[in-house]
């Protein structure tokens, strides 16, 4: 199934990159441009994409505004911001705001077009150099070694591939269960930890638990 994007950038040059470099992926398809906020809301609702790409940057609003604006709708599109800001409390307000994923401008093709992958089927993914830091941050708080006995065994396994950084399918291929059962131990971790996507889990993992860091980007 292809994944229809639609890309929201105010520079010209950089909407025409972006635009080359998700074509060129046989599995995704540009729907849109919008060239500021206001229009990348009017096009999203108007043509439905499965993933939007946004700066954070742009006239009228804002993409962390037309992030909250999108996810407030019924059945919002994923988003993935694609910024060349790589400042934490983007991060942060993006992640809160609803956002799937967040890509420097400079990262590349293939980090873009596994960030859009990721949104379009629920995970989340983020520019490596992000990923640490973010890491380093919640590393230099104090973790607790019993954290970890509020869930079960097969949940803990579960949680530990999360941390690595493995898909869906890689957890079930990896650990002999089904599809539906990995994402229902995924679902429980999240309940359990209050986190609404998968780096805030592993964020909370490494503010937490003993679990070791590894990038979620590979």
């Amino acid at each position: 199934m292809t994944i229809d994007v639609l890309i929201a950038d105010d520079q010209e040059m950089v909407r025409t990159g972006l635009r080359q470099m998700i074509d060129a992926d046989p599995g995704l398809r540009v729907i849109g441009v919008a060239t500021d906020g206001r229009e990348a809301i009017d096009l999203a609702r108007e043509l439905r994409p499965d993933v939007c790409t946004l700066d954070v940057r742009m006239p009228e609003l804002s993409g962390l505004q037309v992030t909250e604006h999108l996810a407030a709708d019924p059945d919002p599109p994923a988003i993935v911001i694609v910024t060349t800001y790589d400042l934490e409390e983007y991060l942060f307000r993006a992640l809160q705001a609803g956002a799937s994923g967040f890509v420097l401008k400079d990262a590349s093709a293939a980090v873009l077009t596994g960030a859009i992958h990721a949104a379009a089927t629920g995970e989340t993914l983020i520019s490596p150099a992000l990923t640490n830091r973010l890491i380093d941050t919640y590393l230099e708080r104090p973790r607790q070694s019993t954290a970890l006995d509020r869930f079960t065994p097969r949940e803990q396994e579960v949680l530990r591939a999360v941390c690595s950084g493995q898909t869906n399918d890689e957890i079930a291929r990896n650990h002999q269960m089904s599809l539906s059962t990995a994402k229902g131990h995924i679902r429980t971790l999240m309940q359990k930890t209050g986190a609404d996507n998968r780096v805030k889990l592993v964020i909370w993992a490494y503010q937490h638990t003993t679990i070791t860091p590894q990038p979620l980007d590979r």
